[in-house]
């Protein structure tokens, strides 16, 4: 029941979301929302593959 909604989810952060993967952005210099925004988009994409 739940993994359709993530899936969704998934593809909504991809389409609005920034990806920090493509800025090249250091962890350890990341503001505490672009490190909320990671573990998001980290949540959502563990719980849509389950």
């Amino acid at each position: 029941m739940k993994k359709p909604i993530f899936r969704s989810l998934a593809k909504v952060n991809k389409l609005l979301l920034p990806s920090f993967t493509k800025r090249e952005l250091d962890i350890s210099k990341a503001s505490k929302l672009q490190l909320a925004i990671i573990g998001w988009r980290a949540f959502v994409t563990i719980n849509s593959l389950d």
